[in-house]
């Protein structure tokens, strides 16, 4: 039996992704503004851990699995474009991340809450990019 794989499925489950994480981000904010500083660091942890297993399920999709499919598809619906646009979002993003669990870590609040303010522009950027202007039918 052959793998076959639907893109229009591929990027409906990248929206799905996106928005469950973005979920979790707006309950570590509550925790954050209700003074819980630990369960914003916990449940940004699994934001981290998620965000970071989409991004690499993509990759193995996009890179290794199959290459053309989500390049032809987005041509054939004309948003290739949106996509550069999207991954000027979501990739600095995805590399600040790495900052934002280290400074939160070692308690370098000033930086971490200046690389947060960064970091939620970027993902707004990428929430309006990826859920809203990406196709998936």
């Amino acid at each position: 039996m052959r793998f076959s794989m639907n893109p229009a499925f591929v990027m409906l489950a990248l929206k799905i992704a996106v928005i469950a994480v973005t979920l979790l981000l707006i309950a570590s904010l509550t925790a954050l503004a209700r003074g819980n500083i630990w369960l914003h660091g916990r449940i940004n942890y699994a934001f981290f851990a998620l965000t970071l297993t989409a991004l690499i399920g993509l990759e193995v999709i996009v890179r290794m699995l199959a290459p053309a499919l989500m390049s032809d598809y987005l041509e054939s619906k004309g948003a290739t474009g949106m996509l550069r646009t999207h991954l000027m979002f979501s990739m600095p993003a995805a590399v600040l991340l790495f900052f934002m669990l280290f400074t939160g870590l070692k308690r370098y609040r000033l930086v971490h809450i200046s690389l947060g303010v960064v970091f939620l522009v970027l993902w707004v950027g990428t929430f309006v990019t990826g859920v809203i202007y990406l196709p998936h039918q």
